[in-house]
């Protein structure tokens, strides 16, 4: 592992992780090579525990050439919400072994796993059982040869469903729902998941879960999925966008769901297109939003920045992935935040934000859209591939009351009408194209509160305080971040780290160490007076994030005034946070903490 601990006198060694708490569920990878379904097996595992009242993720992971290939499911499910992947895993199914050792540092396993593979397959790569996991050989090809008809994914679904403790119903209910071919391979492919089910019976050593039939306002949904229907739930009927893994499913699911509310997608021919469409498209009236990742948002920095002189209201997504340049494409990282803050040339301030959970993705979605129209900026929120691509059984998302609002618009004819008049909010209402009266220039050139081209210097310093001001002074209530607790020990991460943190705060706490969270939510502007009282009583403070270079450290080291000199743990995709070596970090440093403090 090579991640980074410093709390200002260098990196410490972590000791390894102890042993999973127990009830924290059961985690299962599906693995195998392109074609061999393992995909579809695990959306069904998933869609079954919702189905027997669980809730749980699955990550997909894939080799480097994004289709076909080796890939796996990673599952983990339970009986509370899950946020993240727990430490390893305890059921390792290999349809086959095809360069699945590839997967060896994505799913450690432990003492207690089981792994399972075909007979036929070879032998089960040593890496996978280095830990002492139980190794279990099944005729898997065979068996579903002996079935005309079935294929063998839905053998591997019938046995690590029966493993899992998922009732029958449960798991053939989710076959049937998903099934979209005819209905004799329908009846092969339910005899094949029988058979799975009834291979399990003789493998031991993995504890079913506790299931319930209580699925009332359960979602099963993706981070792309949710970020999209928080879009519409804002008002964005408009989207424009160029294709890009693993933003790409954001826009597959907006193109039908934008019809049904009487918007459109378009597709640009590459990402300055999108974004300058999505401009276009504001400023006449429609709110609308691009979808992309680092690579394409770098190609639309120049238009973000004429939003910005502009005050053109439009939202970005940036499903993050591993770089720099065309990097990981299908493996998640955080190193699009110093990007996003700070990567427009000249004086350009703009809203970022970043979703804590893939729930989360709804309503910070929705909500970054409220601020671009009530505030007429560009948004940028800051997803990524973990949230972005994974699926996760949710509670329904409930409406969360928001700082935002809707977009301030001029009535015709409105006397001496300037569209960018110094107000003191900072906001200027703003003319729809064909609006009577009301006629205006809107381009990147600096210009007077009437929109007239200036170089004058009373007119760009007046219109750059504006554009400051209105973003500084708006009062973005509660939604910022989520502050947990009231330890004299704080850890402040973003993003999809929020997930494995949170629970690393949980386990610390089950040791004896109260740590408070702090989860960001809106990481630019700076709020200030927000932190002063999320850090009051905080004597240490922690940064955990998931990139190179500490970026979230960086940033708040230059903007906000930090109790002590904080510690950073920190370090790149493509493996995700795991709860248990962030809760080892925050234990040790902890100790170190109050060592320090005795020598003091």
């Amino acid at each position: 592992m090579d991640a980074s601990l410093d709390n200002g006198l260098g990196p410490m060694k972590r000791p390894s992780s102890p042993p999973i708490p127990p009830g924290m569920g059961l985690s299962i990878a599906i693995a195998g090579s392109g074609g061999s379904g393992v995909m579809t097996a695990g959306n069904l595992l998933l869609d079954a525990a919702a189905r027997a009242g669980l809730y749980g993720l699955m990550v997909r992971t894939s080799g480097p050439q994004i289709r076909g290939g080796e890939a796996a499911a990673l599952l983990r499910l339970g009986t509370t919400p899950l946020e993240s992947l727990d430490d390893s895993f305890d059921l390792l199914l290999a349809i086959d072994w095809q360069n699945v050792h590839r997967f060896a540092d994505e799913i450690p396993l432990h003492a207690g796993s089981v792994v399972i593979g075909d007979s036929d397959g070879g032998e089960v790569p040593p890496v996978f059982l280095a830990s002492g996991a139980q190794s279990v050989v099944l005729p898997l090809k065979k068996m579903t040869k002996g079935m005309p008809g079935s294929w063998i994914n839905m053998l591997a679904l019938g046995l690590a469903g029966a493993l899992a403790g998922l009732p029958a119903t449960a798991l053939e209910a989710a076959v049937r729902r998903s099934w979209k071919r005819p209905e004799a391979s329908l009846a092969a492919n339910i005899k094949a998941l029988h058979e799975g089910m009834a291979a399990a019976g003789d493998i031991k050593g993995l504890t079913p879960l506790r299931t319930t039939a209580q699925t009332l306002g359960r979602w099963t949904v993706s981070g792309n999925e949710a970020a999209g229907y928080g879009a519409l739930r804002g008002g964005v009927r408009f989207v424009a966008a160029y294709p890009i893994t693993p933003a790409t499913e954001l826009l597959e699911w907006m193109a039908p769901a934008l019809t049904k509310v009487g918007g459109s997608l378009l597709q640009a021919e590459d990402e300055l297109a999108s974004v300058n469409m999505i401009i276009g498209a504001s400023y006449g009236g429609v709110p609308s939003l691009t979808a992309t990742a680092g690579p394409g948002l770098a190609l639309m920095t120049e238009g973000i920045g004429l939003a910005v002189a502009a005050e053109v209201p439009i939202v970005v997504v940036d499903v993050m992935r591993g770089g720099p340049s065309t990097g990981i494409p299908a493996k998640s990282e955080q190193s699009d935040l110093s990007f996003a803050v700070s990567g427009l040339h000249g004086d350009a301030p703009r809203l970022v934000l970043a979703p804590t959970s893939i729930s989360d993705c709804v309503a910070t979605t929705q909500w970054a859209v409220e601020l671009a129209e009530a505030l007429q900026a560009p948004a940028i929120v800051l997803s990524d591939q973990f949230m972005g691509q994974s699926r996760a059984i949710i509670d329904k998302p409930k409406a969360v009351p928001t700082k935002g609002g809707t977009r301030l618009t001029v009535e015709a004819n409105t006397p001496d009408y300037k569209r960018y008049r110094d107000t003191p909010s900072g906001v200027s209402p703003m003319a729809i194209p064909g609006t009577p009266g009301t006629v205006y220039t809107a381009d990147g050139l600096e210009h007077t509160e009437a929109a007239i081209p200036s170089s004058q210097s009373r007119d760009h310093r007046l219109q750059l305080a504006k554009r400051e001001r209105k973003l500084v002074m708006f009062d973005y209530g509660s939604r910022w971040a989520d502050v947990e607790g009231d330890g004299k020990l704080a850890v402040v991460t973003f993003g999809s780290a929020s997930g494995p943190v949170r629970e690393a705060v949980q386990r610390a706490a089950a040791r004896g160490l109260s740590v408070r969270l702090i989860a960001l939510r809106l990481l630019a502007p700076v709020q200030q007076e927000a932190f002063d009282a999320a850090f009051a009583g905080v004597e240490r403070l922690m940064v955990v994030e998931q990139n190179h270079g500490a970026q979230l450290m960086r940033y708040l080291r230059a903007m906000v005034d930090l109790p002590s000199r904080p510690a950073s743990f920190h370090r790149p995709g493509p493996l995700p946070l795991r709860p248990g070596e962030v809760c080892e970090a925050i234990l040790e440093w902890a100790g170190h903490a109050v060592a320090q403090e005795e020598v003091a």
